[in-house]
């Protein structure tokens, strides 16, 4: 890392180690360098595909490290430096939105801050808003409605990095609204077996991203596999390659695999989500007419069926018995064993269907114990050499970190523990 040179600064999720699992599958480890709850990637904030991330909030350009963590010193860049910048603007009014992280202030100092930055701007002849902050941070949709990644207006981060504060301009924020409708609004949804949300159905795509897309890539334009991957070869859309959910359910994962320009083939056992999926596709693509991908959605058996040829996987399996409490011992060990046995059964019959190094990712469930303070995991999840796969480990976390959960819900999703990133072995 001694090498690395950020040039932008990504906010991460509520559960950052998806976020980061996510870009280190997309981008490669050595492009990232991680910092608590956020990250700097040495790619340029502009060639970052940000519709495609399920775990990033914000992506901002990096604009300079200024050799302080003092709230003042970092006020006092930004009304030296801000007015001389803004000749550089369209005519008109400009914008202001200030996000803090980790500096030692509080919202009324940096509100009265900012007002006082308002009177410099407008003393150098410069008509100015500023956003007010009902936090230190600014969420996405305060960005969003004020249009700070819009021209004539910013978005500043600074974020405390121990001894140093970086500035940085956010470019892209999470669409909210975008991310509603295509949950909220799909015609067909079943809350009794539960509602994968858009973000994580991205995060589990690119999940199985690296070993299938960027192997084409670099194949398709003779790259040397010893060099570092350039940013001409860094995440295109997937077009050609196509994508298996064998639990589809409603389609959550299919109709985000097809916005990424994905083929889909989507199963399931029952025969109601097989009609909701096709559904909610058919409406997606009514919604977003653009969309090109091939689609097959079939009732199937993933613990028998014979899929046609897929280059890649990612889906949530079976998570059992939906659960209002938190169940007893005895009747906890029956969910588990029952989904076990599904899910081992499932990993048999795709392990001969799968080439050497192909990505499995599979958000599998977690069950908080009866004083809901651990979780519960599947056994299988200590024995995948012996059902055919090996564990794909991350170089920024551990696998363990990958479980992504609310605290009033009871089943997790694991997406680490060993099996979210499991690779086939040659078979």
């Amino acid at each position: 890392m001694e090498d690395f040179e950020a040039k932008s600064l990504l906010v991460l999720g509520r559960q950052p180690a998806l976020g980061l699992a996510e870009l280190e599958s997309l981008y490669g480890a050595e492009h990232i360098k991680p910092l608590p709850g956020f990250a700097l990637l040495d790619i340029p904030a502009e060639e970052i595909n940000f519709k495609r991330l399920g775990g990033t909030i914000k992506v901002a350009r990096l604009l300079t490290s200024m050799q302080t963590s003092s709230w003042s010193q970092a006020y006092k860049y930004l009304t030296e430096n801000i007015p001389a910048h803004l000749v550089h603007l369209p005519k008109g009014t400009f914008t202001l939105g200030v996000s803090v992280y980790g500096l030692d202030v509080n919202v009324r100092k940096l509100s009265a801050d900012l007002l006082g930055l308002k009177k410099i701007i407008k003393s150098s002849g410069r008509s100015v808003r500023i956003v007010p902050n009902k936090s230190l941070e600014l969420n996405s949709a305060q960005v969003l409605h004020n249009k700070l990644t819009y021209l004539g207006a910013w978005e500043l981060l600074l974020l405390r990095d121990g001894n140093r504060t970086l500035l940085a301009q956010t470019l892209f924020v999470q669409d909210i609204e975008a991310y509603a409708a295509r949950d909220q609004a799909r015609p067909s949804r079943d809350a009794r077996v539960g509602m994968l949300p858009p973000k994580l159905a991205q995060i589990l795509i690119n999940l199985s991203y690296a070993q299938v897309e960027k192997k084409a890539e670099r194949s398709k334009e003779k790259v040397n596999s010893n060099l570092p991957t350039p940013y001409s070869l860094l995440p295109t859309p997937a077009k050609g390659l196509r994508l298996l959910d064998p639990f589809c359910g409603t389609g959550v994962i299919l109709q985000e695999a097809l916005l990424m320009d994905y083929h889909v083939i989507g199963t399931d056992l029952d025969p109601r989500m097989v009609e909701y999926a096709q559904k909610n596709i058919q409406w997606l693509v009514a919604k977003y007419p653009n969309i090109e991908g091939q689609v097959v959605i079939e009732q199937a058996d993933a613990t028998s069926y014979q899929w046609p040829r897929f280059s890649a996987v990612a889906s949530e399996v079976y998570l059992g018995r939906p659960l209002n409490s938190l169940p007893d011992s005895e009747k906890l060990r029956k969910i588990v064993k029952d989904v076990n046995t599904i899910v081992k059964k499932f990993l048999k019959n795709l392990a001969p269907q799968l080439r050497h190094g192909q990505k499995v990712v599979l958000a599998v469930p977690a069950w908080k114990n009866v004083r809901g303070e651990t979780f519960h995991k599947l056994p299988l999840l200590d024995n995948l050499k012996e059902l055919g796969y090996n564990r794909l480990s991350f170089v920024h976390f551990k696998n363990d970190k990958l479980l992504y959960y609310r605290e009033d819900q009871i089943v997790a999703r694991d997406h680490g523990g060993g099996y979210a990133t499991a690779a086939a072995k040659a078979t």
